[in-house]
């Protein structure tokens, strides 16, 4: 289980935001699991503290939607990360 606080969907900005900073680690994370081929309710388990079993929309919706923005942020964000931009 996990100390962080998530939104149920990550902000959408095209600019790195201070969210993508502080869930930096769980973006990798995720990414890390979908190339594993680790189930998305084993993944919002373990990373979100939510049982999907419980709460499956809920679940599958904060996965995906955390999930699109780490892939974001390999496409595009981790620019602004070089660069060393604010937002």
């Amino acid at each position: 289980m996990t100390t962080l606080q998530f939104l149920d969907e990550p902000p959408s900005s095209p600019a790195l935001t201070e969210y993508d900073r502080a869930h930096f680690k769980l973006y990798m994370r995720l990414l890390d699991a979908q190339a594993d081929g680790a189930d998305w309710q084993e993944a919002a388990s373990v990373l979100f503290g939510i049982d999907p079993e419980r709460e499956p929309e809920r679940a599958r919706h904060i996965h995906d939607t955390h999930l699109a923005r780490a892939h974001w942020m390999t496409e595009h964000g981790y620019r602004q990360l070089l660069r060393g931009r604010p937002n």
